[in-house]
């Protein structure tokens, strides 16, 4: 063993300072692997889809600028991102929701759709399950389906199982990074009957460049049941700020907003993603960032002999040929974390595409752990 490497009892006996890593991911993405006691600062993150760019300068300029605010509530500046966010999209601000990252928009969604009565929550397997851990605490009824052959969404299966309640479609999915095909999407969306909500979550929507993709904010329109999410936290690099937002119509907007409680985005958040939306720089720079590191790191594992499939986001999810699992710990010992097991991939390992440095790092881990 490398002399530099934590072995297992050692690893063992430094968990209790992973503080700062579990604050830093989901719950459900520790749930098999405790954290390492590693400073954040020393780890090469590549388990949370983050941008490990950062914010915008603008951003961050704007964040210290509202501090000067902070001794107020942030009743103008919600107004401010909300006309921002409206003109970009061709909606009215009345159908926008804020919300302490698109996290916070998918519990809403649970707790309003599937929080009484019969009801149920249709998603994919596997897909991002945050939304399932509300919709069951409220009773729901939770039917996952496992993805097509070609990692989309099966859509005619989820709409057999639609019933009252909810729908969640996450385009481009996470952990697999694959798309649903836009013809398939719309004609799920126009199909399905209007007592059974839809959500899609487009966190990912800044990465996509295929022409067989397609954001369905235009379809909101004609359709009171269609609710579309997304994220500063992913291209803009805010993902420690929280800030999301989800466009509806305004009477499912007003569904949605007794189930939140008032002040949720902070003032900074707010400026920041105001300033985000305005440098009309940053999505193009950091898009481009992304297609070519993503295709080196992509390229060197498929020369090792490891297929990735097809990625329209920031990460990629890696078929190993074998359980994922020990490689995940074994990384964690060399300071890389990689993104959880998912049981309906167990051989797959999902990546985070982050900086050259931090690729470059991954790299020399995995060959290490596989050799």
């Amino acid at each position: 063993m490398n002399r530099n490497t934590i072995s297992r009892r050692q690893f063992a006996r430094l968990l209790g300072a992973g503080a700062a890593l579990v604050a830093a991911k989901p719950a459900l993405s520790l749930a098999r692997s405790p954290a390492p006691k590693t400073a954040a600062s020393e780890l090469v993150r590549l388990g949370s889809n983050e941008n490990s760019y950062g914010p915008s300068p603008k951003a961050l300029q704007a964040i210290t600028d509202s501090f000067q605010d902070a001794c107020r509530y942030p009743y103008g500046h919600v107004d401010t991102l909300l006309e921002a966010l409206a003109k970009r999209e061709g909606v009215a601000p009345e159908q926008i929701l804020l919300g302490a990252g698109s996290s916070e928009i998918l519990m809403l969604c649970a707790a309003a759709f599937t929080g009484s009565g019969d009801r149920t929550l249709v998603l994919a397997d596997p897909t991002f399950e945050l939304i399932a851990r509300p919709a069951s605490f409220h009773g729901a009824e939770v039917v996952k389906v496992p993805l097509t052959s070609t990692y989309a969404h099966d859509l005619p299966k989820m709409a057999a199982a639609a019933k009252r309640g909810l729908v969640y479609i996450c385009n481009p999915n996470n952990p697999t990074a694959s798309l649903t095909p836009k013809s398939e999407l719309r004609e799920f969306i126009g199909t399905l009957p209007h007592e059974v909500a839809i959500l899609v979550d487009e966190a990912y929507h800044d990465y996509v460049e295929s022409d067989d993709y397609e954001s369905v904010i235009p379809m909101i329109k004609d359709h009171p049941n269609l609710i579309v999410a997304r994220t500063f936290s992913k291209i803009y690099g805010m993902a420690g700020v929280r800030c999301g937002y989800c466009i509806a119509q305004p009477e499912t907007i007003k569904q949605l907003r007794p189930h939140q409680s008032p002040h949720t985005v902070s003032i900074p958040a707010l400026a920041a993603a105001v300033a985000s939306v305005k440098d009309r720089e940053h999505v193009p720079k950091y898009r481009a960032l992304n297609r070519k590191t993503r295709a080196t790191v992509t390229a060197d594992l498929d020369a090792m002999g490891y297929k990735s499939i097809p990625s329209e986001g920031n990460f990629v999810m890696v078929d190993l040929q074998q359980p994922v699992e020990p490689l995940i710990q074994a990384m964690r010992e060399r300071k890389v974390v990689v993104g959880r097991l998912f049981p309906a991939l167990p051989n797959h390992l999902r990546v985070t595409i982050a900086k050259e440095s931090e690729m470059k790092a991954f790299l020399a881990a995995f060959r290490e752990v596989m050799a």
